[in-house]
């Protein structure tokens, strides 16, 4: 009876041990050697795959940023890894552990901060409509009885539902896998327009067969606060990442990495996506902070 009752005790203690180290994202690491960075195939700039496996983008290097840090704090060198993530799975795959931290192009919103935590606004984004250049439209009312395509799991198309302008207007929905795919149905006429977050919709132009075939017009639909997406409860590593983007917004980074990735030539076509920062984003860097999109919409 003694021998089971110790047994149990240390079966117990490892699962506790376990369980812990899994909000514990620093203690994790530091055992493992291994981060896993959560990243996009087709997020415009913030995040794109380059093919065999890479990635890159101006979230995939603030990422490394606080993973730098983040083996500071481990003590040890660590093995990045890779796994790319849709708008469906992105926040399982950071609850149950696969990803450590998400570095695509997530709205920070008070339903998602039930299941997750962010750290500081890195970019602020503005929900968009793309068309194709000769289609005539030019505002939301002109998407009634259209076709619409948004990439599954996203809040755009919730975003154009709710918003005053399109009150009385009835437009179908389709939906892409991910970003590139939703372009697609744009581009091969099975949708009118693709509504997205402005960034994103402006990196999959500027990588379009003709870019000039393609604008984005009308309104702002949404002014959503984007972060890279933790595990909750992991105040350590939310401090690391919060005092990493901070210093990184005080010695100018956060300015040039802007500059590299919105306003210069990117790879893999050397083409400019050329998004100028805005004043919401200026706002959020001037002081940071996580607030969600709801409080962006009560100004």
């Amino acid at each position: 009876m003694k021998l089971k009752l110790a047994a149990l005790s240390i079966a117990l203690l490892v699962t506790g041990g376990a369980f812990a180290q899994a909000n514990d994202t620093i203690a994790k690491v530091k055992a493992s050697g291994v981060v896993t960075m959560g990243v996009r195939d087709s997020s415009g700039a913030l995040s794109y795959t380059l093919g065999d496996g890479k990635y890159t983008g101006y979230h995939v290097e603030i990422c490394n940023r606080v993973i730098a840090a983040l083996e500071k704090a481990a003590g040890r060198k660590l093995e990045v890894k890779y796994q790319s993530v849709t708008s469906q799975n992105r926040i399982p795959l950071v609850q149950n552990g696969t990803v450590d931290l998400e570095c695509g192009s997530t709205t920070n919103n008070v339903a998602r901060q039930k299941d997750v935590a962010f750290l500081y606004t890195t970019f602020v984004e503005e929900v968009r409509i793309a068309v194709k250049a000769n289609s005539g439209i030019t505002s939301i009312t002109q998407l009634n009885g259209k076709n619409v395509a948004t990439t599954t799991g996203t809040t755009s198309v919730q975003t154009l539902r709710k918003n005053e302008r399109a009150k009385g207007i009835d437009f179908k929905e389709v939906f892409g896998k991910d970003h590139s795919d939703s372009f697609l149905l744009l581009e091969s006429g099975r949708a009118d327009a693709f509504v997205m977050d402005g960034s994103i919709l402006a990196g999959n132009i500027a990588t379009a067969k003709n870019p000039a075939d393609y604008k984005i017009v009308g309104e702002v639909l949404s002014v959503e606060p984007i972060a890279i997406m933790i595990r909750k409860d992991d105040p350590a590593f939310k401090k690391l990442g919060d005092d990493t983007i901070k210093d990184m917004i005080k010695a100018g980074d956060m300015n040039k990495l802007w500059d590299k990735w919105f306003l210069q030539p990117i790879p893999p076509k050397n083409t400019k996506v050329g998004l100028a920062l805005s004043d919401s984003t200026k706002a959020a860097w001037a002081t940071p902070n996580d607030k969600p999109m709801e409080d962006y919409a009560k100004k």
